[in-house]
């Protein structure tokens, strides 16, 4: 039980209430800024809900804009458009937006409608601009003044595409500075109120990954912002890297990752970070199986984060609980097979709803390691993606691999691939993003809970890596922006700290006009040599681990792509770090599977391509958050590709509490002799609620707020003393009466 005004869990919805979507989360974020808006924000306030807005930065119903009704100037010109010069487009007359100020003007005034219809805090999505894009009249016009030089083409040579990339990211930092500004200062001094904003984004990971710009670390630096939306979810979750020369989609393993490293956005700032999970996904053309299993995959890997317990639970809950799958894009209808959502999974997801506003727990530990791994990552990354005309020099032959990538599936990696330069030029900027999964998922897959870590922040935060013991590190994906960043990787590696550096020089980005190469000073190949020589090495280095100070620094000269291709060079890598944390005193058990124990809660998923096949094991008194009732179960089996959450009874303490709910319960109370309780969920819900008692129950008898008998079963297990209690849900606010036996 708590308050709605925790905000600890909440959906987006742009359909109008109605019963099947009133799942009795905290808050809800009415979508988009049409004229149904206020009418739909009335709505789910009079249902008891925290009420937010929520529409896109970069894409919209914003035709009046672009059309030249709002201020007689029509505003085409400002789509992102491709070098070939078509518009880049989310869907008919919605273009990707270059975000002008004209544009952020545009937006903050249609966004006063919502502040005066009174929503407590704004969520402005997506801030993308695609790699691809740069074309437009209004970007040239960007670039020119941002950078006070004539615009280029971006695919004339590195430099350009450089800065291009970097400005794209700036102009949304830019925009959601002026809007949010100017709207927090209208809310004040119309209402004299205080409205909050927020950025639900795309993982700094997923946007590298897909190709798009955005500021991602650079929202820090925003006083507007309160914090953000990690959205992260099946369908990025499930797109394709490659592992042991295999490519096909990971999704329990990339999800992780991609909670990990959102989470940097939030510390050492005290803003507040939800992540996000969707029972479904964007693609409507899979059958309800397949969402279910990566739905419990993207679950299982935000709960492995615990410094993090707040959730938007469901995007579009109305697609999830009145939709039929699966759904042709094509023919825009159902397909021959598709239904309505099993009722069984309803109430499973009603059950994980609820559980998830109960992740505020303070004692956490991982099995089998005492110190994990950061893998860093930066904003930087994202600027270096694609290759501009003539670096890859041969005709492009990746032919079934990069088709594969775009269409889904497994494929095999090419052998060659490992000493023919220009192909492996082609993986690196393929949207598997080799670079960072070859170092990560070795680790990752062996049981090593590795976490990315935000570079910039080390220029923000001081002492910001001295939560981490040991690191990797390579700058053939991302560059620091400064010298300051390697001094700071110095100075905490003779504090003693373990500096993993992965690379080889190769990278093209190398020759950029970066503050390693400026003439006329000591200048350097690449910002690795720098490093280097802050820790009193030479420039070039052998593989092996060299003394800094307290700490030392590990080097292994390979591209970090070719970590990917097959198992023999993953094995090798695996090994090497594992010696070297080691031999620093951390401890790495190679095992198939990541559980972390959290409060009373296990978590834990065991994945495959590992060490071995074997299963994981849990022998105690569990209910089991991911069965519809709960179940009781005193042995549970997790083979490879299998995923739990269970909650340890043997560690609630107790006597009378909830264990898990499909429906909020704002009241229970609970005497000698019998309990009475106080609950509500959504219309067209089987609903189950498990309570661990001190006496079996005798009796039960239910009524809804308009006083009809609601007929209720109860089930009494002996072993865990607990009584599963189960009903239709109406929609409707139901008073349970339950009468003890009497010993």
């Amino acid at each position: 039980m708590r308050d709605k005004k925790e905000e600890l869990t909440g959906y987006q919805e742009h359909a109008p209430y109605n019963p099947n979507i009133d799942v009795q989360c905290d808050f809800v974020m009415v979508y988009g800024i049409d004229e149904s808006m206020p009418q739909r924000i009335a709505e789910f306030k009079k249902q008891g809900y925290v009420v937010h807005l929520m529409t896109g930065i970069a894409w919209g119903e914003y035709q009046d804009y672009l059309y030249g009704r709002w201020d007689g100037r029509e505003h085409w010109d400002e789509a992102q458009k491709a070098r070939d010069g078509r518009l880049i487009l989310h869907g008919k007359d919605v273009p990707y937006m270059v975000p002008t100020i004209a544009f952020a003007d545009y937006l903050t005034e249609k966004l006063k409608v919502a502040v005066d219809a009174g929503v407590e805090a704004i969520h402005l999505e997506e801030p993308e601009f695609w790699d691809y894009g740069g074309y437009s009249e209004a970007f040239k016009r960007e670039y020119e003044l941002y950078y006070r030089e004539p615009w280029r083409p971006m695919d004339e040579d590195l430099d350009v595409r450089y800065k291009a990339s970097r400005l794209k990211a700036y102009l949304y930092a830019r925009a959601l500075d002026r809007i949010c500004g100017a709207l927090r200062e209208y809310a004040k001094v119309k209402h004299n109120r205080v409205v909050r904003f927020y950025v639900p984004t795309h993982s700094l990971l997923n946007y590298t990954q897909w190709k798009i710009m955005s500021p991602e670390g650079a929202l820090i630096d925003l006083p507007v912002l309160d914090g953000y939306i990690a959205q992260v979810w099946t369908g990025t979750s499930r797109s394709e890297n490659v592992y042991q020369g295999v490519l096909k989609e990971r999704t329990f393993e990339t999800a992780y990752l991609e909670y990990g490293i959102m989470q940097e956005l939030t510390k050492g700032t005290g803003r507040k970070m939800w992540f996000l999970q969707d029972p479904i996904e964007d693609n409507p053309e899979y059958p309800w199986e397949d969402y279910e299993y990566n739905y419990l995959k993207t679950v299982t890997a935000s709960l492995l984060h615990p410094n993090v317990h707040n959730y938007e639970i469901c995007p579009w809950p109305n697609r999830v609980f009145n939709g039929k799958y699966p759904f042709s894009r094509k023919e825009r209808r159902p397909m021959e097979n598709a239904k309505t959502i099993p009722p069984e999974y309803c109430t499973l997801l009603n059950n994980i709803f609820n559980t998830l506003g109960d992740m505020d727990q303070d004692d956490f530990s991982f099995d089998g390691v005492n110190s994990g791994v950061g893998i860093i990552m930066s904003d930087t990354g994202l600027f270096q993606r694609t290759y501009p005309d003539g670096i890859i020099k041969s005709p492009r032959r990746l032919g079934e691999h990069q088709k594969r990538i775009q269409s889904g599936g497994i494929a095999q990696i090419p052998e060659e691939m490992e000493l023919d330069e220009d192909m492996l030029k082609e993986f690196i900027e393929s949207g598997s993003f080799p670079n960072f999964y070859g170092m990560a998922l070795p680790l990752l897959k062996y049981g090593l809970p590795v976490r990315p870590v935000q570079m910039d922040n080390i220029r923000r935060f001081p002492a910001y890596l001295d939560d981490y013991k040991n690191l990797i590190l390579s700058y053939e994906y991302i560059k620091p922006l400064s010298p300051d960043i390697n001094n700071a990787f110095a100075t905490w590696t003779r504090e003693g700290g373990t500096l993993i550096y992965i690379g080889d020089g190769s990278d093209p980005y190398h020759g950029i006009q970066g503050w390693w190469n400026r003439p006329g000073r000591t200048s350097y190949d690449n910002p690795a040599q720098h490093l280097f020589e802050m820790m009193g090495l030479p420039r070039e280095l052998e593989d092996g681990v060299y003394t800094v100070g307290k700490g030392v620094l590990a080097v292994y000269n390979i591209c970090p792509a070719k970590l990917c291709l097959n198992k023999k060079i993953a094995d090798q890598y695996r090994s090497f770090v594992k010696d070297v944390l080691e031999r620093t005193g951390s401890r790495w058990d190679y095992t198939n599977h990541i559980t972390l124990r959290r409060g009373y809660y296990i978590i834990s998923a065991v994945m495959d391509e590992s060490v071995d096949d074997s299963p994981q094991i849990f022998e105690g008194v569990f209910a089991d958050m991911y069965t519809p009732d709960f179940k009781i179960v005193t042995r549970k089996v997790l083979h490879p590709d299998e995923n739990t959450l269970l909650m340890d009874l043997s560690k609630v303490k107790h006597q009378n509490c909830i264990i898990g709910t499909s429906v909020r319960i704002f009241k229970f109370e609970c005497g000698d002799n019998a309990f009475e309780l106080t609950a509500r969920g959504a219309a067209s819900l089987r609903a189950n609620i498990r309570l661990k008692l001190a006496k079996p129950i005798e009796e039960v008898a239910a009524v809804d707020e308009d006083g009809n008998e609601i007929p209720v079963e109860h089930l009494w297990d002996e072993l865990s003393n607990t009584v599963l209690l189960s009903y239709d849900s109406c929609g409707k606010q139901v008073v349970i009466k339950g009468i003890m036996q009497q010993k």
